[in-house]
């Protein structure tokens, strides 16, 4: 490739590589965010196998079951609580519920 075409093509490429990194569905502040609110219950690779999962017999986060709901259904379970777990639409915000949503499809992805 001529000199000329890379310097055309460079510009191109950071665009791209920059729209890709934006568009990531999961941000790392996600997994932050789970470790620090779900974890000690849902244990830090979803499967629930924690004292707390154990007594309260929460189920597996990576399982189809779960994975099968919708993102809609995920944001509502994190945002409204289900069973013993509470609510998080009033200490999180909107972006960090869907990304928590988001981050339960790569633990799904993990098993």
């Amino acid at each position: 490739m001529k000199l000329h075409a890379r310097r055309r093509l460079a510009p191109a490429l950071w665009f791209a590589a920059s729209v890709l990194l934006l568009a990531a569905p999961v941000r790392g502040d996600a997994a932050a965010t789970y470790k620090s609110k779900c974890a000690v219950c849902h244990a830090s690779n979803g499967s629930g196998d924690t004292a707390v999962g154990k007594s309260l017999k929460l189920g597996d986060l990576r399982s189809p079951a779960v994975q099968k709901q919708t993102d809609a259904q995920l944001i509502a379970m994190i945002s409204d609580g289900k069973g013993g777990m509470p609510g998080y639409k009033d200490k999180l915000s909107a972006d960090e519920i869907k990304q928590l949503a988001a981050y339960l499809r790569v633990l799904g992805k993990k098993k």
